[in-house]
């Protein structure tokens, strides 16, 4: 699966990219033969005066036949948030598979 990686108010670095490639695709194992028709990675510097420090968010979107499936985070640190944001799409992914499955055996009957 290959992510359009998008950076805003950061400079994007080779390990960034490689960090969210790597994240991105620890998710193949949890979609099985859903189709992936595309998926959006964006990391962004939200502001730069917040009194803690900086604070990033982190946006994944994937799109599935019929639905979009969409995780946002925010975080001091980029990777947790990236972090973050895989686990809990890993989370999303789990749940639209569960109701798909219940739609396919609710029309079986």
């Amino acid at each position: 699966m290959q992510p359009n990686i998008k950076a805003t108010n950061i400079e994007l670095t080779d390990e960034t990219k490689d960090y969210i490639q790597q994240k991105v695709n620890m998710l193949e194992k949890f979609l099985g033969k859903i189709q992936i028709l595309n998926v959006n990675f964006e990391v962004e510097l939200t502001t730069h005066h917040h009194l803690k420090g900086q604070i990033y968010r982190a946006e994944m979107n994937l799109e599935v036949p019929g639905e979009l499936l969409r995780v946002e985070k925010t975080e001091k640190n980029l990777f947790k948030a990236i972090d973050k944001v895989k686990d809990h799409m890993a989370v999303v992914i789990k749940k639209y598979k569960d109701k798909k499955s219940q739609k396919v055996q609710g029309s079986e009957f």
